[in-house]
């Protein structure tokens, strides 16, 4: 498919001579999925940080929500001095910003200052650690990830005076697929599909969700490590757009305790030689397949519990786990079920895995690294899958259940001898500090849901 607003150097030369590119944002992500960054003037970006990149202060891959350094982590604190790491511009990442007035955009590699090797705790390092593997098995992967969200029929700033009690909703009945419904938000839609488009993030389609005002919009497949990219710009090219429209989204996993969680349903499939290497003459329930398909969907399922808070990273993220809620509760595959935590598509040269366990606040380089690292050593010691599951998997109680709490997964992750083989044990100690962060703020503040229970009647 053909991709526009992708830019050489070459190219942002001539837009910036004929003054078409003024201002170019050099970016990465934290823990949390943020774009962070500065933006350079684009003249000095040629002359300087094109292929020198730039620096930025280490405190970042440490800090929470609110931008506060957290002590505790080894790799950045007060001890050290919060020194720089480098920003690397991965120019294959250069595109155009449409959505805003005479911008670029690069995404950068993370790299020690010292080392010049890549930040091992940076969410882009540890997925790139992880294509590598695949690369030196004689592999390259495709994804897509399937992004839905919320649209309110208010601004950011609006929402945050009312602290976000009784939001606008920008639909007032279930619209899932319905037209008349998404004809209604279409100014807002219709600009971010033509952004996305413009900007080097090809679109397939949008529809109307199983929520009041709950939206999908698709964009189409990539090799791995270019679609995380095209996840962290999708989101913050939405957000932006609505911000200039006084309108808002959220990508929150369950934004509401009545309405359907949010999800990040990630397509995934393994390629040798420019052909699917999914595809093979083995039989698995109704699915002709190959032996690595089989071992690549064991070894996902089999250690979803040492990874789940790289789907799952927030507290918030673990309510969307509901019976018959679209969430997966329970560890099964199926063919087409959307009640599987695994569900298979697909057939011959479009056959892939979809597993639909992320939310919509999942980190995207750390859920597709999970979803890799589990997948190869399923293929590593020959992890034969489940039998495949048909019928209400959400009725099927004897079914082992997905980590229920920020907790319960954290301490797996904490101590999986599988998740720190992959990743390291530096990268293990590292967001085990995170999460368990995360959870106490959590469990020190106090929530509506408390002074509206027992301010009176306790």
């Amino acid at each position: 498919m053909k991709n526009q607003g992708l830019l050489t150097v070459d190219e942002l030369h001539n837009l910036v001579n004929s003054d078409k590119i003024r201002t170019v944002i050099v970016g990465f992500t934290d823990h949390y999925g943020r774009l962070l960054g500065k933006r350079f003037d684009a003249e000095f970006f040629l002359e300087s940080a094109t292929f020198d990149g730039t620096h930025a202060c280490d405190y970042l891959l440490t800090t929470d929500m609110e931008m506060e350094p957290v002590p505790g982590y080894k790799m950045a604190n007060w001890e050290l001095g919060y020194g720089d790491f480098h920003l690397v511009p991965d120019i294959s990442t250069l595109r155009k910003a449409s959505w805003l007035k005479k911008t670029a955009i690069v995404i950068c590699e993370v790299h020690d200052s010292e080392s010049h090797q890549l930040q091992s705790q940076a969410p882009r390092s540890i997925l790139q650690v992880q294509v590598d593997q695949l690369a030196t098995a004689g592999y390259d992967s495709y994804a897509a990830t399937e992004l839905e969200y919320y649209l309110f029929d208010q601004s950011y700033c609006s929402a945050d005076k009312q602290n976000y009690h009784q939001l606008k909703s920008a639909g007032w009945y279930l619209e899932d697929y319905h037209i008349l419904q998404g004809t209604r938000i279409e100014k807002f839609t219709a600009n971010a599909r033509k952004h996305l488009k413009r900007s080097g993030v090809p679109v397939e389609n949008s529809k109307g969700e199983w929520g009041l005002g709950q939206h999908e919009l698709n964009v189409y497949y990539a090799e791995t490590l270019d679609m995380a990219d095209r996840h962290v710009l999708y989101k913050q090219c939405l957000k932006e757009i609505a911000d200039k429209m006084d309108l808002s989204v959220t990508f929150m996993a369950k934004y509401h305790e009545h309405q359907a969680g949010s999800s990040c349903h990630i397509h995934l499939s393994l390629w040798k030689e420019g052909s699917n290497a999914f595809v093979g003459e083995e039989t698995l329930g109704p699915i002709q397949c190959s032996e690595l398909f089989k071992h690549f969907l064991g070894g996902w399922i089999a250690h979803v519990p040492d990874v789940m808070p790289f789907y799952a990273p927030m507290v918030n993220s673990y309510k969307r786990y509901s019976d018959g809620s679209w969430a997966p509760t329970r560890l099964a595959w199926s063919y087409d079920n959307r009640s599987a935590g695994f569900r298979i598509v697909g057939s011959g040269q479009s056959l892939r895995i979809e597993c639909r366990i992320p939310g919509a606040d999942c980190n995207p380089y750390l859920a597709l690294a999970a979803s890799i690292a589990s997948g190869l050593d399923g293929v590593k010691n020959k992890i034969e899958p489940p039998e495949i599951f048909i019928g209400d998997i959400y009725a099927a109680k004897h079914l082992p259940e997905v980590p229920r709490t920020l907790t319960a997964a954290t301490e797996l992750f904490s101590n999986s001898t599988f998740a720190k083989e992959a990743f390291g044990s530096d990268v293990v100690e590292h967001y085990n500090h995170f999460f368990k962060t995360e959870q106490k703020a959590f469990e020190q503040s106090v929530t509506d849901w408390e002074r509206k229970r027992y301010f009176e009647r306790i």
